[in-house]
């Protein structure tokens, strides 16, 4: 066959491949506009190596019923949500009558929508150093007594991975139940051996959207981004540390590591593992467990700090974190203070940003002033820089080490602290989970600690990011483009 004819039957294939494949991404799969736009663009000038990157980056999952719950464990959540929304309504919660009557819209969307529950009683430890956070989880896990639930992103292959997996295997040998999930992308670099002497004990593991192929993972952009661990059913931790030497602050390439995490006590712990116990069940078998096989202890707290454990995900119908931190920062009147590795915003979250510092209210924004990945780095300055033509923004740069902590607080009154960046990947593709705190302690303590944070920043000003050079223009426009697939 002559070698033209070769040519334009393989041209011409390609060439049907994508328009095929752009029609199936605008008209089937009913993505935003800019995911959509930036999938066709993709597809047409990359014409083979796009199908390749959608293939492992572009495809959503199907979300209906995505945890197979049975008609009886539906008929749970919606009797205990609908008993909290009347609770609520008719003013029957013990919550502060301030809290309630300024957030009460919140705490019922959250309800609503991602069917998160209020838990009343609860104590709370910030963490936001990573020697602390270990030292901290792992004594807990020393004295833990009946069971170990652990569930993290990245666990690495290291010094602190194997501090991790020694102190797991020693209480699995005396009789602990130990469960450990972690994510296949994020914990690629773990293999079946390393868990060998935890399964002699009873340990069991589990790994969310496994390769099929080696390192093969057509699940790749469905990350579970969780870290979560609840012990005993008492003690409950949620946040941004993943587990590796990085986040002690010790690996060359980032230097310090500022992160922020939750160490929890109350009724905050039950709603977290309910939260695991689906990741749990989807990763093993698909059937859940009775509930009695895991740990839900009663406990003595009395104050009163309400916590709404939030998850989103690509199987949900609505991006329910993004909504959380909109609603949030439309229920501002003096102060905004954000804390987060990536700022990628959609249109809108921005308008959200833009209404809120247009009606008197003052954000602050930091960031990391040395970038993990560029692209992405360019991308926030961009939207940053948009955000600082308003009187009341304030961006910082954070120049010791590495910013990772994902923390939003409003009016000294309310906080959120998890594992959810502010860009399209968390708040659509990636499994996520965030505690919301109504507590003023807690956001006062966190807002304390973003002050202090401030004397290791670089302040970036209108003055500054108006001067920027053409290159650095350039770099923001293709990662502008970009952002809807960052």
């Amino acid at each position: 066959m002559d070698v033209s004819v070769v040519l334009a039957w393989t041209l011409n294939t390609v060439i049907l491949m994508n328009i095929l494949l752009a029609c199936f991404v605008i008209f089937v799969e009913r993505r935003d506009a800019g995911s959509t736009w930036a999938w066709v663009l993709v597809l047409f000038f990359l014409p083979i190596l796009g199908f390749i990157i959608y293939l492992f980056l572009g495809r959503q999952l199907k979300s209906d019923n995505f945890y197979n719950l049975s008609v009886d464990e539906q008929t749970y959540y919606s009797h205990h949500i609908q008993g909290q929304l009347e609770r609520l309504h008719n003013e029957e919660m013990d919550i502060p009558p301030a809290v309630q009557y300024k957030y009460r819209q919140l705490m019922e969307m959250n309800l609503r929508a991602p069917k998160s529950l209020i838990g009343l009683s609860n104590s709370l430890m910030i963490l936001h150093d990573g020697h602390q956070k270990f030292d901290q989880l792992i004594a807990d896990i020393e004295n833990a007594q009946s069971e170990i639930n652990i569930q993290y992103y990245i666990i690495q292959r290291d010094a602190l991975g194997r501090r991790l997996l020694d102190r797991l295997e020693e209480r699995a040998a005396s009789g602990v139940k130990v469960r450990l999930l972690y994510d296949g992308v994020g914990s690629r670099s773990l293999k079946e051996k390393d868990f060998n002497v935890l399964r002699e004990h009873g340990g069991e593991v589990h790994i969310f959207f496994p390769a099929l192929f080696g390192p093969v993972n057509l699940r790749m952009n469905n990350r579970n981004h969780r870290k979560v661990c609840i012990i005993d059913g008492k003690i409950g931790y949620i946040g941004g540390f993943n587990v590796g030497n990085e986040y002690l602050g010790i690996d060359k390439k980032f230097g310090y590591w500022r992160d922020t995490h939750l160490r929890m006590e109350g009724d905050a712990v039950s709603l977290i593992q309910d939260r695991f116990i689906l990741d749990w069940t989807y990763a093993g078998d698909k059937k859940h467990w009775e509930e009695e096989s895991f740990a839900f202890a009663s406990h003595k707290i009395r104050s009163i700090k309400p916590v709404q454990i939030v998850t989103s995900g690509p199987n949900s119908k609505t991006e329910h974190l993004k909504n959380m931190m909109i609603k949030m920062i439309m229920s501002a009147e003096h102060d905004i203070y954000i804390q987060t590795p990536y700022f990628i915003p959609d249109k809108s979250f921005m308008d959200a940003c833009k209404m809120a510092v247009t009606s008197g209210v003052r954000m602050h924004i930091m960031i990391p002033g040395v970038p993990d990945h560029p692209f992405v780095f360019w991308a926030s300055r961009l939207f940053l820089g948009e955000l600082l033509q308003y009187e009341g923004v304030n961006v910082y740069l954070y120049e010791e080490g590495f910013l990772h902590a994902k923390m939003m607080t409003v009016d000294s009154e309310i906080a959120t602290v998890g594992t959810t960046n502010l860009d399209a990947r968390s708040f659509r593709l990636n499994f996520e989970i965030n505690a919301l705190v109504f507590d003023t302690h807690t956001a006062m303590t966190l807002e304390e600690l973003f002050e202090s944070d401030k004397q290791r920043c670089r302040v970036l000003t209108k003055k500054e990011y108006d001067r920027r050079s053409a290159g650095v223009k350039i770099k923001e426009g293709v990662s502008g483009l970009l952002s809807p697939i960052l």
